[in-house]
């Protein structure tokens, strides 16, 4: 569970959000996004659209209400709420764990935003 979190939290960090290695590196190869905007997201598509829209100097959005539950032994769900400058979303994550020769990691693997309002 703290992997999962810990992953969910760096994707959240504009200095990650700007880097596509950074970003690849958290993302499971068949992850998919459908975002808070109603779109749906590919891997490849949201490694490139965090990298040439979040700028230098942007500010982190702000995390509540995370709480996990383990849905088996390598399937981790995330929910949490974000306000990222007055847009707020109900968010929605499934952490799987990898093991590859390099040893294991915790990937994302599915995300969803919701917009709420206050």
């Amino acid at each position: 569970m703290a992997a999962a979190v810990a992953g969910e939290l760096r994707l959240l960090d504009p200095a990650v959000r700007r880097s596509p290695e950074r970003v690849g590196a958290l993302l499971h190869p068949d992850f998919h996004e459908f975002g808070s905007s109603g779109r749906h997201w590919d891997r490849a598509a949201i490694i490139e659209a965090l990298a040439t829209t979040t700028g230098p100097g942007a500010a982190p959005a702000v995390v509540s209400r995370m709480r996990g539950v383990r849905l088996a032994p390598d399937l981790v769900h995330l929910t949490f709420d974000t306000d990222d400058d007055g847009r707020r979303a109900h968010r929605s994550s499934l952490w799987r764990r990898s093991r590859p020769e390099s040893g294991e990691r915790w990937l994302l693997y599915f995300h969803q935003g919701t917009p709420f309002g206050p």
